[in-house]
């Protein structure tokens, strides 16, 4: 029974990172697509402090044991990825 509660609690988090992560990823892009270019301050700024807060909360649920670190380095890598991949594609156009 408790890990069974683990285990739904770890998915938990999981899914809770991750869309958050989507999140970040919808906001940028409706940023980039609507209000502002990639090099503007205001940009950086949004995207700095979100990504500041995922970190944040990864790190607290790998010291709850309810994200393996490198679960949680590949989490913010991926989101890293894609969001060079956005910039990429708009700066291109």
């Amino acid at each position: 029974m408790a890990s069974e509660i683990a285990i739904n609690h770890r998915e938990k988090a999981l899914s809770i990172l991750k869309a958050d992560a989507d999140k970040i990823m919808k906001l940028i892009k409706v940023q980039m697509d609507n209000l502002t270019m990639p090099q503007c301050p205001l940009y950086e700024e949004v995207l700095d402090t979100q990504m500041f807060g995922l970190s944040r909360e990864i790190d607290f649920a790998v010291r709850l044991g309810l994200v393996g670190e490198h679960e949680g380095k590949e989490l913010l890598d991926t989101l890293e990825r894609e969001l060079s991949a956005l910039h990429e594609a708009f700066t291109g156009k």
